[in-house]
């Protein structure tokens, strides 16, 4: 029997780490080829190990909240002949979490240094060795909360280590007084002589209201995708002055078009041509005439973005929301941006995207059509400036302009909603970038080709 160690796979360019979430096998469990075997979480998405071949899973190197690098070994499964028979006894709990210990002591910090008043990006190690997952870095960097808070965190995690839970059950009860002051031992002459009360009052921000659930409620605890989206959506509130501007469009020939042609471009490209590719395609062009849309903010700083990188908003079973992103969406045709919409909704549903295909998006589209909406204020998906929501397209009665006059006709019609940064993106170019968009759908030809 050979012996093959399995490693945290490469997740991306940007991603050099993953959480153990839960392990789907033990020690001593038959796995097939691409079975999965453990559940991992990365700051931007979850997925799944899969063993590389059948065998017998031999040995678990890490456990359940341990933080891991990409290429380090997590696990060893033993292969091919007699497998079944080398099979090792399945090891206590107790015994397996004493064989990997946390990677917050592989790298203590040598010389601690007082901590900082200011809530930048939080380091991996703070001054006491605590290791910091990337999963709680994030969710401290979009809160605001400094090394010195997660040092006064008591962990429940190993080693002490600050988990994902105890940083949330931290921030509702959080102090407004800015915890750094206190983690400073090389100055304590500066608690000597406080400032005026006129002066060092610290501006608070307004606090949710306590909700309390009465008899008969039920309690869910959001999942962790969930509080991740809420995190998100209150740093885009809180970031982004949003304007959004709206506009009916009539999309009577492209609703005809799709009817002529949709069953021959299945036949020929395998793939279904539903409208958002469309939508995109038009976005796309868009975003060339107008590229201060494809752009993002940092501080008095604006970053005028290359390449057109496209997200688009897609709903999971679960009731969560994901956004795949499609990018250099202008290097691709009707035929590529239809193939690409179809395979990352399906892969989205399925939970089976990988982390970098959530990153890099440089404008957003969402299609609140699809639930029958006909039109909604979409939040913009940070760092990016604006974000397009499609309604449902519907037959309304509308005015026909002739050359021999007005006339009442049954259109097909529907509404776009563009949200936009106030800071950078002015209501005239807002406006005008959905108007542009609104043309271009409704000069669809009924006879353009595919």
């Amino acid at each position: 029997m050979s012996q093959i160690d399995i490693l945290l796979p490469k997740m991306g360019e940007s991603v050099a780490e993953a959480t153990i979430i839960k392990w789907l096998k033990n020690e001593g469990d038959r796995v097939e080829a691409d079975e999965p075997i453990v559940e991992i979480a990365t700051d931007k998405v979850d997925s799944e190990v899969p063993a590389p071949e059948a065998g017998i899973l031999l040995k678990r190197l890490v456990n359940d909240g341990d933080v891991v690098k990409v290429g380090q070994p997590i696990a060893q499964i033993g292969t091919g002949a007699g497998v079944g028979a080398s099979a090792p006894p399945a090891t206590t709990n107790g015994a397996s979490k004493q064989m990997a210990p946390p990677p917050a002591a592989a790298a203590p910090v040598v010389a601690p240094h007082p901590a900082q008043a200011t809530s930048g990006p939080v380091s991996r190690t703070g001054p006491s060795g605590k290791f910091y997952s990337p999963l709680v870095r994030n969710i401290a960097a979009n809160e605001g909360v400094s090394l010195a808070e997660l040092e006064s965190i008591a962990g429940s995690g190993q080693g002490g280590r600050v988990t994902k839970k105890d940083i949330l059950d931290y921030l509702p009860n959080r102090s407004t007084a800015p915890a750094a002051v206190t983690g400073s031992p090389a100055a304590p002459q500066a608690t000597v002589a406080p400032a005026p009360a006129s002066t060092a009052t610290p501006k608070s921000e307004p606090q949710a209201p306590k909700v309390l659930a009465g008899e008969g409620d039920e309690l869910i605890e959001m999942d962790r995708m969930r509080r991740l989206i809420a995190d998100h959506m209150v740093m885009s509130k809180r970031t982004s002055p949003h304007v959004t501007s709206f506009v009916e469009a009539d999309v009577t020939n492209l609703v005809r078009w799709r009817e002529k042609v949709k069953k021959a471009f299945e036949q020929r490209e395998g793939e279904k041509i539903t409208f958002t590719p469309i939508f995109i395609m038009a976005i796309v062009q868009a975003i060339k005439e107008m590229p201060m849309i494809n752009v993002q903010v940092d501080g008095y700083n604006i970053i005028k973005k290359k390449d057109i990188n496209i997200g688009m908003a897609a709903a999971l079973p679960s009731g969560n929301l994901i956004v795949p992103v499609i990018k250099q969406a202008d290097r691709l045709n009707l035929v590529g941006l239809t193939r690409t919409v179809n395979d990352l909704a399906a892969r989205a549903r399925a939970g089976k995207l990988q982390p970098d295909e959530i990153q890099g998006g440089t404008y957003t589209v969402t299609n609140v059509g699809t639930f029958g909406n006909v039109l909604g204020t979409p939040v913009i998906n940070q760092p990016q400036v604006a974000i397009m929501a499609t309604g449902a397209i519907r037959k309304k009665p509308a005015v026909i302009e002739t050359p021999e006059g007005d006339l009442i006709g049954v259109r097909h019609m529907m509404f776009l909603s563009h949200s936009y940064d106030h800071r950078v993106v002015d209501g005239a170019l807002g406006g005008r970038f959905v108007r542009r968009v609104a043309d271009i759908l409704e000069s669809w030809s009924a006879d353009q080709p595919f």
